[in-house]
């Protein structure tokens, strides 16, 4: 109870207590002011959001298309970056620390960076230069502003989950390689029949984290585009928080966070039980 109990106390009243309560207030009409003026209202939150709150699944249709792509683009840039960097390259320690540090910027200021490098940056490069890549409205239009954002993610996930690539990767047995490259195998069989299996539990963690990590984007969200134009590329979290803090209605934004919640949980948990399934294979 002394290493256990502090820590143990401090989950239970951060994250325990509070989520067990948003399934009271999922079926509540409430300000979030008065906790003893929460009118019941039972499934009427639930049904508003499956019948008549399109803009929440407008959101959620855009975060399920920026996982997809941010999913997939950070993995497979973070694990080019673990291959080439474990080679015998000249200065690749300080290679790894150059694509970690994006991810020690903190989220909310890494986003308004970012605003002023696509506004202004990106503008007097274009200026100077002529490039049509640089002279497009980047936050300005939907799918300028949804690949905005997803290029800022990967930037900034990319690091950190080439650190995790990086381990698993030196961990290989490297007589196993050399026994291919001995018989024969070329470079992409030796990674796809030896070091890809081989390193499916760091693919199986780097998934998990950046599918979570992806639909819970809200910081770079703000920051960036504010869910504009329009509503066009507001998140799932940021639909639920301007519900709640914003319109004051916490019964209805806690019945989405609750709807958002088994939704993720679900497709991490077929996620992890599907690549799971494939170590044991390998």
């Amino acid at each position: 109870m002394v290493f256990v109990g502090p820590g143990l106390l401090i989950f239970l009243l951060i994250v325990a207590v509070p989520f067990f309560m948003g399934f009271y207030y999922t079926f509540t009409e409430w300000n979030g002011l008065d906790l003893n003026n929460a009118k019941w209202t039972g499934m009427t939150n639930l049904k508003r959001i499956f019948t008549d709150d399109g803009r929440f699944w407008t959101a959620f249709g855009f975060t399920a298309k920026f996982t997809v792509a941010a999913v997939v683009i950070t993995n497979v840039l973070a694990l080019a970056l673990g291959m080439l960097l474990t080679r015998n390259l000249k200065g690749r320690s300080v290679l790894r620390v150059i694509f970690f540090l994006p991810n020690v910027i903190g989220g909310l200021l890494l986003g308004y960076i970012w605003y002023f490098i696509y506004t202004r940056g990106f503008a007097a490069i274009g200026e100077a230069t002529g490039w049509h890549l640089f002279n497009l409205p980047w936050l300005g239009t939907p799918a300028t502003g949804f690949w905005g954002i997803v290029g800022v993610f990967v930037w900034q996930t990319s690091g950190y989950m080439m650190i995790i690539y990086i381990a698993a990767i030196i961990g290989v047995p490297k007589d196993l390689s050399e026994a291919a490259r001995i018989d024969g195998a070329s470079a992409w069989q030796t990674f796809r029949s030896i070091t890809f299996p081989l390193i499916m539990p760091a693919i199986t963690i780097c998934l998990f984290l950046t599918t979570s990590n992806a639909f819970r984007v809200f910081d770079l969200n703000l920051s960036l585009t504010g869910g504009g134009p329009g509503y066009s590329s507001e998140s799932i979290a940021l639909n639920i928080y301007r519900e709640a803090l914003t319109n004051s209605r916490y019964g209805l934004g806690t019945a989405k966070a609750m709807i958002f919640f088994f939704a993720v949980a679900l497709i991490t948990v077929t996620q992890v039980w599907v690549t799971k399934k494939r170590e044991v294979e390998a």
